[in-house]
Order: structure tokens, then C-alpha cells, then sequence
């Protein structure tokens, strides 16, 4: 695939333009960007960037055909209880398949995810975010590095526990969580990602004569 991400200054455009908004909005400086991509609980993939800083991981949906930020999620580190690391895996009957590594980011319960919410693809009351390896990975060192999973992982877990630390006012703060486990996706038919994954609909494509 060829996503605009990969423009020369594509990235670095996007990644100055979030720094300045975060900077005025909240006065916090970035500590390091990513671009991964991001499964919802649909099964569906998203290119987002992320941005952490010593309080927040922002979740950014850009635009890099007009450079522009869509949507911007903001998870305190210190609600972050737990990580969890491995491959994906789907329900028994499920006809969904997609292989490879993940990473799992919780800051609340899936016990307490409403009903609704979880049988709605578009459903923004997801305690958890999923996310596994741009595939633009390969195109170049610099992409080796800003989409590498475990490169983020390595700088976010430690984030996290120095949030926690600071959050409770002592040295003793709560445990962040941090497993290894196969990561579970309940879709079952998965025709909706299958189309949108198969087309690349959650990444800025040239498509034909137009790009979206």
C-alpha cells in the first residue's frame, strides 16, 4: 500500500502541528511520537499517531492529505492499569483471522463496558485501546523506528509507573500491570473489517484520482 504518511515531511508536519496544539492547549511537552496502527474492537484498523508526554498518551487520528488533526483521544497515565502484550486471537467461531504481535493498553474494567457499546463498531466508551505495527514499517530507518511496537512499549510502560507514583502524592503507587497473553478481539463475522481492512479505508491512501 502507499499511504501519504510516508510524503517526505508528512510526518514530521503532523508530528510539529500536534506538539504546538498540545503545548498551547495543555502546556505539556512531547516526550517521544509513534505511528502505529490501531484495531478497534471491530476488528478494524486505524493509522493513528501517538504522542506521549509525562502525564498523557494522546491517540491522534491525522489527516495527512490535508494535514490536519480529526480526532484527538487523551488517556491520563496514571488511570493506565494494565498492559498486555502477544498474539491476537479471536472467539472459537469466529471467521476473523489476523495474525501477528499487539499491544493492549487498559485504563478501565471490559467487565464494565456497557452492552451497547461493545456491539457498536463506532463506539468511542471503549475502556482500551489495541494497537499492533504500521505497515509502512519498512519503507525506511525512520519508519524502522517510529513504528516499531516495541519501541513505544519500551518508553510508555515506565511512563506509566512514574505517573502512578507521582498521582498517589508517595513512592508507592499503584501497580501497573504488565502480561503477556494472547489478545482477544470477539468479532465473529468480520465482513465490515474484511472490506475496510482489505481496502485500507483506516489509512490516508491515494485512491485512483482522489486520496482519502
Amino acid at each position: 500500500i502507499f499511504s501519504f504518511s510516508i510524503q517526505p515531511g508528512a510526518i514530521e508536519t503532523a508530528v510539529e502541528d500536534l506538539k504546538g496544539h498540545i503545548a498551547d492547549t495543555s502546556g505539556e511537552t512531547i516526550q517521544g511520537c509513534w505511528l502505529l496502527t490501531e484495531i478497534d474492537h471491530w476488528n478494524n484498523e486505524k493509522e493513528k499517531i501517538l504522542l506521549l508526554t509525562d502525564k498523557t498518551l494522546l491517540i491522534c487520528k491525522y489527516d495527512f492529505i490535508m494535514l490536519s488533526c480529526v480526532q484527538m483521544q487523551r488517556i491520563p497515565l496514571s488511570a493506565v492499569c494494565r498492559i498486555c502484550l502477544g498474539n491476537f486471537t479471536f472467539p472459537g467461531m469466529s471467521l476473523d483471522k489476523r495474525p501477528g504481535e499487539g499491544l493492549r493498553i487498559y485504563w478501565g474494567s471490559p467487565e464494565e463496558q456497557s452492552l451497547l457499546s461493545r456491539w457498536n463498531p463506532w463506539s468511542t466508551e471503549v475502556p482500551y485501546a489495541t494497537f499492533t505495527e504500521h505497515p509502512m514499517k519498512y519503507t525506511s530507518e525512520k519508519f524502522l523506528e517510529i513504528c516499531k511496537l516495541s519501541g513505544f512499549t519500551s518508553k510508555l510502560v515506565p511512563a506509566i509507573q512514574n505517573a502512578h507514583k507521582i498521582s498517589t502524592g508517595s513512592g508507592r503507587g499503584k501497580e501497573l500491570m504488565v502480561l503477556t497473553q494472547p489478545i482477544l478481539i470477539e468479532t465473529y463475522t468480520g465482513l465490515m473489517s474484511f472490506i475496510g481492512n482489505r481496502n485500507k479505508l483506516g489509512y490516508s491512501l491515494a485512491r485512483g484520482s482522489i486520496g482519502f
